[in-house]
C-alpha cells in the first residue's frame, strides 16, 4: 500500500479560477489580426495547452502565419497579466487547504502549463507560494501537458515515487498527463473543489487503492 506524501497541484482551474482569464487574453490579441478561437473549440480541444501550442494549432487549421506568434503569444501574456493584477485574490479555503496539508507533512508543489513568470505571479497574488515546496512550468520541461514529463520530473524533483503523489487536475490534458506519469488523480471541476476535506477524501481513497 502507498502512503500519500505529496500533493501536486495544476492552477489554472484548481487553485486560481483563470482559465477564462487565458481565453479573454488569448482571444484580445487573436483578434488584433482577425482570428479567434470558439468557445466551444476552448473547452474541447484547446483547454490546458500552453499558448505556442494553441498558435501551431491556429496556423495548421486556419493558416495564421507564423511569423505571428512570438507577437501574439507577448501580446497574450501582457493581458494575462493585467488580469492577474485586477483579478487575482487570496481564497481563503485554498489558503486554509494548503497550510493544513503543510502542517500535517505533506510535500507541495504546482505543476503548470503556463509560463514560469505567471505561475509565480498567480502564486504571490493569491498568497499561495509560502506553502509550496516548489513550481513547474512549461519553461522547465521539454514537452508540456498531455505529455507525462512535467509531473514525472516534479515527482523525480520530491523523491518520490508516482505512487506517492496525488495529483490534483481539471481537464483531460493534465488528466491524461498525471495518468501517464503513474500518480493518483483527484479530477475538480471548479477551484472550490479544491478544498482540505475534498483532499483528504481522495488522499485516503489513492491511500485504499480506490484511486487510480
Amino acid at each position: 500500500m502507498n502512503i500519500i506524501k505529496a500533493i501536486i497541484f495544476d492552477m489554472d482551474g484548481v487553485l486560481i479560477d483563470a482559465k477564462e482569464w487565458h481565453y479573454e487574453a488569448l482571444n484580445k490579441a487573436l483578434g488584433l489580426f482577425g482570428y479567434e478561437i470558439s468557445r466551444y473549440d476552448h473547452l474541447v480541444t484547446y483547454d490546458g495547452l500552453p499558448t505556442s501550442k494553441k498558435l501551431e494549432m491556429l496556423s495548421m487549421e486556419k493558416g495564421m502565419p507564423l511569423k505571428l506568434h512570438k507577437f501574439i503569444n507577448e501580446l497574450k501574456q501582457q493581458y494575462t497579466v493585467d488580469k492577474i493584477f485586477t483579478d487575482c485574490h487570496p481564497l481563503f479555503s485554498h489558503e486554509y487547504a494548503l497550510a493544513a496539508l503543510k502542517e500535517n507533512g505533506y510535500h507541495l508543489a504546482v505543476a503548470s502549463n503556463s509560463i514560469r513568470n505567471t505561475i509565480q505571479l498567480m502564486m504571490e497574488k493569491s498568497n499561495l507560494m509560502g506553502y509550496l515546496d516548489f513550481f513547474l512550468s512549461n519553461q522547465d520541461v521539454t514537452k508540456a501537458k498531455p505529455d507525462p514529463e512535467i509531473y514525472t520530473t516534479a515527482i523525480k524533483q520530491l523523491h518520490l515515487t508516482p505512487g506517492e503523489c496525488l495529483v490534483v487536475e481539471d481537464n483531460h490534458n493534465g488528466i491524461q498527463a498525471a495518468k501517464c506519469a503513474g500518480a493518483h488523480v483527484m479530477q475538480v471541476t471548479t477551484v472550490y473543489d479544491v478544498n482540505y476535506e475534498n483532499i483528504i477524501k481522495h488522499i485516503k481513497m489513492a491511500e485504499e487503492g480506490r484511486l487510480y
